[in-house]
């Protein structure tokens, strides 16, 4: 009898080697150009599900892969398209896909085609386990305690509550953007009277234009963290954070600190400029947070910066800070990305 195969060490460390690479060397950024506002969605089957603003503002379009640097690969499969008259006909923005109870939603921003500064937050539906594939549903404008000018939703459960946050202009003093929460009764309808956890404060949110929009939360280390948007979407668009306790009451705007400065901002060194408009995901085993977010690579903009196409895609890793706060650093230059 031969005795087994003996396989030099050598050979399965560089086995282990490789694959550790494979999986560190994940992505590449920009991970998709000419894509704002990216929402990330990291399913139970293993895929990540992806929307992002498009240039053309006309469409919502969705790809999926099983790893991060895969989405700069998956082809996009439009799946709704604005309609050429009234509600829903211009400004189609910040798409974000979830999965609540069984069913895939996807939460925008969209304009009437003759009113096209009327922008209000709109959700669409899906029953079939592919959202690229399924059958979507309109199901309208999410319906809010005042109309004016709001967008940028998102949701997220909480301790058996589904929460609603978004963006709206309020009142003077508060006709800049700002934050609000709701609880959700359904996944296409909120309840309750909202409340702003965040307006425009500092000279950072207040640069071109008085914004906070496009909150994201990631709760860790028992704490809920939401980031948010903020200034013009030049070189001036950065990211604050808000910050509660696991046991607050996150309708009580007391609840949440706010940071003084902000905690992802342009670097000319890396030339990253307009670093905003976020979401988390993880690693595939969970055990990693990482932020996208979009930027561009470089600084001077000729005309409105928000007809400006070249805002893309980038993610990377979300540090933490003894304290359990998030700590995102400085945005990094383009080129492949290794985790540590």
């Amino acid at each position: 009898m031969k005795p087994p195969p003996v396989f030099p060490s050598f050979l399965v460390v560089a086995s282990l080697l490789s694959c550790a690479v494979a999986y560190a060397a994940d992505w590449t950024n920009p991970i998709l150009p000419k894509r704002a506002d990216p929402h990330v969605f990291l399913h139970s089957d293993g895929y990540y599900y992806m929307a992002a603003t498009v240039p053309e503002y006309d469409r919502i379009e969705l790809r999926r892969a099983k790893t991060i640097g895969g989405l700069s690969k998956a082809s996009p499969e439009t799946v709704w398209r604005k309609h050429d008259k009234g509600a829903m006909g211009a400004h189609i923005w910040a798409p974000e896909i979830h999965h609540i109870d069984g069913r895939w939603y996807l939460y925008f921003t969209a304009a009437p085609a003759e009113h096209v500064w009327d922008i209000r937050p709109h959700v669409m539906e899906c029953a079939g386990p592919n959202p690229l594939t399924g059958k979507w549903i309109e199901k309208g404008k999410i319906k809010l305690a005042w109309e004016s000018f709001s967008l940028d939703a998102t949701t997220f459960s909480y301790k058996g509550t589904r929460y609603y946050v978004w963006t709206q202009r309020g009142a003077p003093p508060y006709d800049g953007t700002n934050i609000y929460i709701a609880k959700m009764d359904s996944p296409t309808s909120i309840t309750g009277e909202p409340v702003m956890l965040t307006h425009p404060e500092y000279d950072w949110e207040n640069r071109g234009h008085r914004v906070n929009e496009g909150p994201a939360v990631l709760i860790r280390h028992g704490k809920v963290f939401m980031t948010y948007s903020a200034s013009a979407t030049d070189a001036n668009y950065c990211l604050g954070m808000l910050t509660a306790d696991a046991d607050a009451d996150l309708l009580d705007p007391k609840s949440w600190s706010k940071s003084r400065k902000p905690v992802l901002k342009t670097s000319r060194e890396n030339s990253q400029f307009g670093t905003g408009h976020n979401c988390f995901t993880t690693t595939p085993d969970g055990k990693t947070d990482i932020i996208f977010y979009h930027a561009r690579s470089y600084e001077h903009i000729d005309g409105e910066p928000l007809y400006n196409h070249d805002r893309a895609t980038r993610a990377q890793l979300v540090k933490w800070a003894a304290d359990g706060t998030p700590v995102f650093g400085e945005p990094v230059p383009d080129g492949p990305y290794e985790l540590p």
